[in-house]
């Protein structure tokens, strides 16, 4: 299996991408090849993605560090006649989750930007007070699927 994806411009970037590698090296018949930036936006991943599939390569499957790249990705799949390949983004947009149901997007992970702000305020004043924090602070996020997402949307 080959995997793409879009996106490497700043250090969130970075951070999503090697999370993806993290996961990708435990499955070694999973190729990467293929890492490009489309800046966060879904004509740029767009064009990327017309660009991939006009040089000839086969995409099975595309990890896009955001929603926006993602659904650029998978318009360009869809109008190639391809609209079956998996594409993953994150961030839970109001576009994606109508990408989410329109099926154009198979996966988004939802990141809670109230609870991440909740959880390191917490951990900045337990840490004023010295009370210290035990290792790394994990805020939970979502995987929402067609199959969810308007059960998450009625939250």
């Amino acid at each position: 299996m080959r995997s793409y994806w879009v996106g490497m411009a700043h250090a969130e970037t970075r951070k999503r991408t090697d999370g993806v590698k993290d996961i990708l090296a435990k499955y070694p018949e999973i190729k990467v090849v293929e890492e490009q930036s489309a800046d966060w936006q879904r004509e740029a991943g767009m064009t990327l993605m017309n660009n991939w599939l006009t040089a000839g390569e086969k995409i099975d499957a595309v990890a896009a560090n955001n929603d926006e790249m993602g659904i650029g990705a998978a318009m360009a799949l869809r109008q190639a006649g391809q609209g079956a390949t998996m594409v993953a983004g994150i961030d839970v947009t109001p576009d994606a989750m109508t990408a989410l149901k329109k099926g154009l997007l198979m996966v988004s992970v939802f990141r809670d930007p109230v609870a991440i702000a909740t959880t390191s305020l917490d951990a900045a004043v337990s840490l004023v007070h010295h009370e210290g924090v035990k290792g790394e602070v994990w805020v939970p996020a979502t995987l929402l699927t067609p199959k969810n997402v308007d059960q998450f949307v009625a939250k």
